[in-house]
């Protein structure tokens, strides 16, 4: 049932056409938008359920933060979507502006036998050591010391890493660089780095599907995928010193300190995050559009992130284990449509 639900994620992030999740195939009125997997579960689900309220789909193509960046540049759709944040720089240089659509975290799962999902301990130099090909088996000494009352086993551990252009890859790859100078020196934090060892996946269900094939891996992925697909995650050590698990409320403390309002361009990375409760790997995956457009779909794709922000959106993104945007940052992100967004001159929101 995991593999099945997996590679039917595949098949349809494969695709790329979220319209055609909900009633009906992609129409020359649907939204179209391009970019992260990170939150393609919501995405998928939000479509579903607002073409039966509008009649009015969302064609988008799970091709990762990468692509969906050189997508919106191109102005071949009407949004990008990034897990990666772009400076305001970057913003400014390509007449983009970009907010915060959801919050989420990166989770380190593993495939080891006899090990329970929660009872493995890890930490950030520790997983670093692994990505960088220093520590190569499930008993070495370091990992042995996280994890005094396991049985370990002598197996060699195989790193599955996103071979993809990805905000999942940012978060991930953010997180080792603040707490190990030597990955920051030898990889770097980026949507694509070169990977030292490993096996490379496409997308979060690449990876997710990577991981459940291969006994002795490590990935990560994506919340949704792990809750959807029952995987073994690792418990991780945060800034405070404590190991906690993956949860909404996890995601919801590491998001606590995040001081939207003074951030140009809502540039926020809420990785490595002081707090007892905070998840290590949190982030907001973010939706990317140009400041000046031609593009007649803008109202239309504002109106369906309104109603995502929404009460009928927002439950929506918590059963899928997402936590949804505040709502003093969600006046800020409309403010600042009425404020930048125009297509043809013309200001689009509020929408008429």
């Amino acid at each position: 049932m995991r593999q099945f639900f997996v590679r039917s994620m595949v098949a349809l992030g494969t695709l790329g056409l979220l319209g055609a999740l909900s009633a009906g195939s992609a129409r020359a009125d649907d939204i179209s938008g391009a970019g992260a997997t990170f939150p393609y579960p919501v995405y998928a689900k939000w479509a579903e359920a607002y073409r039966r309220q509008t009649g009015i789909g969302l064609n988008y193509q799970s091709i990762g933060s990468g692509g969906g960046i050189k997508q919106i540049e191109a102005s071949t759709v009407t949004f990008g979507a990034s897990d990666m944040p772009l400076t305001a720089q970057v913003l400014q240089q390509n007449g983009l502006m970009q907010w915060p659509m959801i919050i989420g975290g990166a989770i380190p799962v593993v495939n080891i036998p006899g090990i329970s999902p929660g009872q493995m301990l890890l930490d950030g130099p520790t997983i670093a050591a692994i990505y960088m090909g220093d520590i190569t088996r499930w008993n070495d000494p370091a990992i042995r010391k996280l994890n005094p009352t396991l049985k370990l086993p002598k197996l060699d551990i195989a790193p599955v890493y996103r071979s993809d252009g990805s905000g999942t890859n940012f978060l991930f790859t953010n997180f080792l660089s603040k707490v190990s100078p030597s990955f920051a020196q030898k990889i770097g934090s980026n949507t694509s780095v070169q990977w030292p060892v490993g096996i490379g996946a496409k997308g979060n269900e690449g990876v997710a599907n990577q991981v459940l094939q291969t006994t002795g891996s490590i990935g990560y992925v994506e919340y949704a995928y792990v809750v959807q697909t029952h995987m073994t995650y690792a418990k991780l050590r945060n800034q405070a010193g404590q190991f906690v698990a993956p949860s909404v409320q996890a995601f919801q403390a590491a998001a606590a300190n995040a001081n939207w309002a003074a951030s140009p361009g809502f540039y926020v990375v809420l990785t490595d995050q002081p707090g007892a409760a905070s998840w290590p790997i949190t982030g907001a995956s973010f939706i990317l559009m140009h400041v000046q457009s031609k593009d007649p779909k803008t109202a239309a794709a504002l109106k369906f992130f309104d109603w995502a922000y929404s009460r009928s959106g927002q439950p929506l993104a918590e059963q899928l284990d997402y936590v949804p945007i505040p709502a003093a940052v969600v006046k800020l992100v409309q403010a600042s449509w009425s404020r930048s967004l125009k297509v043809n001159g013309q200001a689009v929101w509020p929408a008429k």
